[in-house]
């Protein structure tokens, strides 16, 4: 019996060790706690978005990595610093060349986004090869090309295409460079990507905005009148939403463009509201179908949508009870597990347009994608409008 007490002891003494660390974590904030969870899940960020260790120049990665760094701003942690940054240490060479697959001539609006993450981690531990990787993804924007209406691309593979995705991932490095360097000729560029993007993807019908545009209309998933793709995708209008109040958080007071982006973005968290579910109060994949059979409430847009109304409010763009819509946000995708870590449930794991895959953009095509938990498209949106409702 004395044989059986002793082991029986050490486990007793480790459950409780476990029950009072899940404690401790609970009483922390859910920005903090979400940190934790997916350094938990992935001990190194290689390995974010199922990259299964392989360095990747992604702007999943970069995405999840600066709500990472802003939790780091607000609360410390000397770990979670080390993990952001070994992994551009490993992925950004001595001289500044960006590797990971990374091409310039790709003209892949996807590839910046990671570079805004670099920015905010070279002002916490400057390198000077964080400025030349800095000005290579500059030297990509100077060079990308444009519609005649002067949108960029979303890809060179993509030629004519406008991508409402692709404004975050380019404009908020495109306006924090501006800022940081001066380069005040860069901010009538800046806001003309948003204009241009918002009336080419515009639908009259249900004051939304497309997924995206092509110029010729030559697309298979293009309405030959229009040039749009066949509906508003939840997590497309989010990136939009998400980058336009990113760069207003910055873009100068002055400036005779701000007021046409601030009124772009009232109008849209205006409209947003009609398009969700009444039980939740969360957005769906198809946000322009509420309530269609098969459509479902989704967790990217919801959180981007939830961190735009949370920052807007605080930067007095736009008033609303954005505490509520987070209480909701969290009570609908939020899964406590019962180490205390927790996980975010029904997110789109991906969704485009043509490409190998022939995307088509239809309702059919987009509830028939993947669906996921803790994908970084979520994740990160959730950590930041985490750390607004705990502002």
């Amino acid at each position: 019996m004395g044989s059986f007490r002793q082991p029986m002891r050490h486990w007793l003494l480790l459950v409780a060790g476990c029950l009072a660390l899940a404690g401790c974590a609970r009483r922390e904030p859910l920005s903090l706690r979400m940190v934790r969870s997916e350094m938990q899940r992935c001990p190194d960020a290689a390995f974010l978005d199922g990259q299964e260790g392989n360095l990747k120049w992604n702007y999943t990665t970069g995405l999840e990595l600066d709500a990472f760094l802003e939790v780091y701003g607000v609360y410390g942690g000397a770990d979670i610093l080390d993990y952001v940054s070994s992994w551009y240490e490993r992925i950004i060479a001595p001289d500044g060349t960006i590797g990971g697959k990374y091409s310039l001539e790709k003209y892949n609006l996807d590839h910046i986004c990671p570079g805004r993450t670099m920015l905010h981690l070279s002002a916490i531990a400057p390198q000077p090869k964080y400025e030349a990787a800095a000005d290579t993804l500059l030297r990509q924007l100077r060079g990308q090309p444009r519609t005649g209406a002067g949108a960029f691309w979303h890809k060179a593979v993509y030629p004519g295409q406008v991508w409402l995705d692709g404004l975050f991932m380019a404009e908020p490095f495109y306006a924090e460079v501006a800022l940081a360097r001066g380069a005040d000729s860069l901010w009538n560029d800046i806001a003309l990507q948003f204009r241009v993007a918002a009336e080419k993807t515009f639908d009259p019908a249900t004051d939304l905005y497309r997924h995206a545009w092509d110029e010729s209309r030559a697309m298979f998933w293009a309405d030959p009148a229009t040039g749009q793709s066949a509906h508003s995708w939840g997590r497309a209008v989010g990136w939009y939403a998400m980058a336009l109040v990113d760069v207003l958080g910055v873009f100068p007071a002055e400036h005779p463009e701000r007021a046409a982006l601030e009124d772009i973005l009232r109008r849209l968290l205006e409209t947003l509201p009609r398009y969700a579910d009444p039980a939740t109060g969360m957005w769906y994949q198809v946000l322009d179908c509420p309530g269609r059979e098969g459509n479902y409430v989704e967790a990217t847009c919801s959180a981007m949508f939830t961190y735009v109304y949370l920052k807007a409010d605080r930067l007095g763009l736009y008033r609303s009870d954005a505490r509520k819509l987070y209480r909701k946000l969290v009570r609908t995708f939020l899964r406590e597990e019962a180490d205390g870590s927790v996980t975010l449930e029904r997110c789109c794991a991906v969704a485009g347009l043509g490409g190998k895959q022939m995307r088509s953009g239809t309702f059919e095509y987009y509830i028939g994608e993947a669906v996921t938990e803790n994908d970084p498209k979520g994740v990160g949106p959730f950590i930041r409008a985490s750390l607004e409702y705990e502002k």
